[in-house]
């Protein structure tokens, strides 16, 4: 019989991705670490994320046996979004697991110097450093399908109505997270901001100050801003959300990021918050065929942890596609180099030749969950695109056409500071054999 005893340390052994089905011997499987952050400031994000990449992992060892006959052993290591607890667990990983994932960028800027001396590619979706999509100055870093800068790009065409010169004369307030995430945008707003002749107002929130932003509304209800873009993460979205309400800014002027559409922290605010927009890289779709067997081999089959009503929320299912990503990266890398265990080195080429055509994502079931995109040697990032959802007072719902980024807004700031960075850290490792 299991005791109550029992059940609990099963539960919490699972939480942790500790018990994945796997063969006895650890030559017979296909390693890939995380780094989680289920604790901390940031946890009710990264829950769901976690979740939803653990699941898609735990699904294809249980449907598939795992990639072609390899079974995944998907490990979690938690960092609480602590630098010093992240460069713990990759010392920990590198020497077996096929990818590292860091989440925030100042990990990320931490290990890139890491990856290339190690062979260890890094996956970075949807956020770190957006020079990174340089594959020749960042041949191990991976940023898809899209990047800081292509969101913030998306971000202004669509509060623009698709024509950037009705912007002129206008001031947009960017509130952010203060640190390397949310200083990522201020390069590419600023240049929009010269080139269409707009008034940018950086407004940083301080980790301290995510839940009582009062000082920071203050200063936007004294610049009356014509939009303010939201660049928030963890309780600071919620803070956001609540200070919005208070000081009676309008919701359809209020636009965030895709780490800024945490469904949990929209419904704390309700009603209130109906008209709030956020961009998204990925669509809720509860009916997908790849959901639908994370339901019947993994949830329904009690070895997921999730909340059965979890599974149709957007960082839920942006977790699903992180851990595909990182599937087919080792089909196409297996395919290519006709090995079922593949290395770092393989990994890498695997990363930089995925190819999510119409006709792929529908073959995973996976269609309307997110764009097609590809990558390559030059783009690191596949440069795909997003939507816009809109709060409708109980759930998020598409609120645009698929949106894309302005290349040549962004290529140019790309080269710059891809040249930076690796100019600072010099000798640093390039791909001579990428053509940009």
């Amino acid at each position: 019989m299991t005791t109550p005893v029992t059940k609990y340390l099963l539960r919490a052994a699972l939480l942790l991705g500790l018990i994945l089905p796997a063969p006895a011997r650890a030559e017979d499987t296909i390693a890939i670490a995380n780094m989680t952050f289920r604790t901390g400031p940031f946890a009710a994000a990264g829950t769901p994320l976690m979740d939803g990449q653990r699941d898609y992992m735990l699904m294809l060892n249980e449907r598939d046996g795992g990639i072609n006959g390899i079974r995944l052993n998907y490990d979690e290591c938690e960092t609480g979004f602590s630098v010093d607890k992240a460069v713990e667990c990759y010392d920990r990983a590198r020497a077996s697991s096929l990818v590292t994932q860091p989440w925030s960028p100042a990990i990320t800027l931490e290990l890139l110097p890491k990856a290339g001396v190690d062979k260890v590619p890094i996956l970075a979706s949807g956020y770190g450093f957006s020079a990174m999509a340089d594959g020749k100055r960042f041949p191990w870093a991976f940023n898809p399908p899209v990047t800081y800068w292509d969101g913030a790009s998306m971000m202004l065409k669509s509060i623009s109505g698709g024509d950037l010169d009705s912007l002129r004369g206008k001031k947009i307030v960017l509130l952010h997270l203060d640190g390397a995430y949310g200083e990522e945008p201020i390069p590419l707003l600023q240049a929009y901001a010269d080139s269409f002749d707009f008034t940018l107002v950086p407004v940083p929130v301080a980790a301290k100050e995510m839940q009582n932003q009062s000082a920071q509304w203050a200063k936007i209800r004294n610049e009356r801003p014509d939009f303010v873009l939201l660049w928030g993460w963890g309780a600071m979205n919620a803070g956001a959300l609540a200070e919005a309400v208070k000081s009676g800014f309008a919701m359809d002027r209020l636009v965030g990021i895709w780490w800024s559409a945490l469904d949990d922290d929209l419904k704390l605010a309700g009603e209130a918050a109906k008209g709030y927009r956020a961009l998204s890289w990925n669509l809720p779709e509860p009916n997908a065929e790849a959901m639908q067997d994370i339901r019947k081999y993994v949830v329904d089959a009690g070895k997921s942890q999730t909340p059965a009503e979890v599974l149709d929320q957007l960082f839920y299912q942006r977790g699903v596609l992180i851990s595909m990503f990182t599937a087919e990266a080792i089909k196409a890398a297996q395919a290519h180099f006709d090995t079922r265990l593949i290395n770092g080195e393989q990994m890498r080429w695997g990363l930089e030749n995925l190819k999510l055509d119409d006709a792929r994502l529908a073959s995973l079931g996976m269609t309307g969950m997110i764009a097609p995109f590809s990558t390559s040697c030059a783009s690191h990032a596949g440069h795909g695109g997003a939507w816009m959802l809109e709060w409708d007072g109980a759930k998020f719902v598409k609120a645009s056409g698929l949106l894309s980024a302005d290349a040549e807004m962004i290529t140019p700031l790309v080269e710059l500071e891809a040249g930076k960075f690796a100019e600072a850290h010099a000798p640093w490792p390039l791909n001579e054999t990428c053509k940009n």
